[in-house]
């Protein structure tokens, strides 16, 4: 069965919200006991941490892969730690792609441990939520279409952690526009909270310029992959949805194929799923290349150059 995103996260407080909630109290003691009982493991590097609260679709891989390319522009000699799931081969495929450095582990802990020496930092793509490793500076990605949905935690809404958890963050990356309202509803929080904000530039539209769509994306918050598109004067003429990290089998790739044939659509994906099927060796399927870029971006960098002092 092919489970998506509850509609209901991103809406007001509803009744599904209400009955879930029970469980959503049991999450957050889950929390707070997993977080007071475990000891965070101090290093003798930078620990730099691209998390989220807001479940998938933040833009922190892209981000990780921004800041390791950056870092090693400047004379550093980080890697990019993932914790290793069978199901997210497409992910690491996307960072091996852009970055050499990836340390793949069972536990992220671990996974420092063994390969420390061999670096002078380490860039945890997701682990926020990891207590066992003390950080030196956690960078907590949002995207402006979702913020923080209905603010509740999971399954009542789309939170990993209640939004007062970002009283641990020290910066927060917005990925859309400026947001004055939200930088003070968390400033209520953290009063020390930087704020940045990034983009993501296309930089082949011209291959799909005045061709009819189809649109495809099975990652976190495929709303995001399809404004995108829609944002730079291109038109979806049909959108497919599959959930996050879902293996697209051949078989259903050539049944998209053969719809794409009789409507005369161009097929138009995400990187990270263009990476799930081009075993497959398909023809006319093609992704949309982004560069992600950070306002402030000399700041931002020195911020986080600072750290190696």
């Amino acid at each position: 069965m092919i489970l998506n995103k509850p509609k209901y996260w991103d809406k007001k407080i509803g009744i599904i919200s209400i009955l879930l909630f029970p469980i959503t109290i049991i999450v957050l003691i889950t929390n707070f006991f997993k977080k007071k009982l475990t000891i965070a493991k101090k290093f003798n590097i930078p620990i730099i941490c691209i998390g989220n609260i807001y479940v998938g679709g933040t833009g922190k891989t892209p981000t990780s892969i921004f800041l390791g390319n950056e870092l090693k522009k400047l004379g550093r000699n980080p890697a990019i730690l993932r914790k290793f799931y069978d199901a997210h081969a497409d992910e690491y495929n996307l960072i091996k792609k852009y970055f050499n450095n990836l340390i793949l582990n069972k536990s992220r802990l671990e996974g420092i441990k063994s390969k420390m020496h061999n670096f002078d930092s380490i860039i945890l793509d997701d682990g926020f939520q990891d207590y066992t490793i003390k950080k030196n500076l956690n960078i907590i990605c949002f995207n402006q279409n979702q913020m923080v949905g209905n603010g509740m935690v999971l399954p009542s809404g789309p939170l990993r952690e209640s939004i007062h958890s970002l009283k641990r963050a020290n910066i927060i990356l917005i990925n859309g526009e400026k947001n004055i309202k939200f930088e003070n509803k968390i400033l209520e929080i953290n009063k020390n909270l930087e704020f940045f904000y990034s983009t993501y530039k296309p930089i082949n539209l011209d291959e799909f310029k005045n061709k009819k769509l189809l649109a495809i994306a099975g990652i976190g918050n495929p709303e995001n992959f399809f404004n995108l598109i829609e944002n730079n004067n291109l038109k979806i003429d049909e959108k497919i949805i599959f959930p996050d990290h879902y293996k697209i089998s051949k078989t259903e790739m050539q049944k998209i194929l053969k719809k794409a044939e009789v409507k005369n659509y161009q097929i138009i994906m995400t990187e990270k799923d263009f990476f799930k099927i081009e075993k497959y060796k398909l023809k006319n399927i093609k992704y949309l290349k982004i560069l992600l870029e950070i306002n402030e971006r000399e700041k931002f960098l020195k911020r986080i150059n600072d750290l190696y002092d």
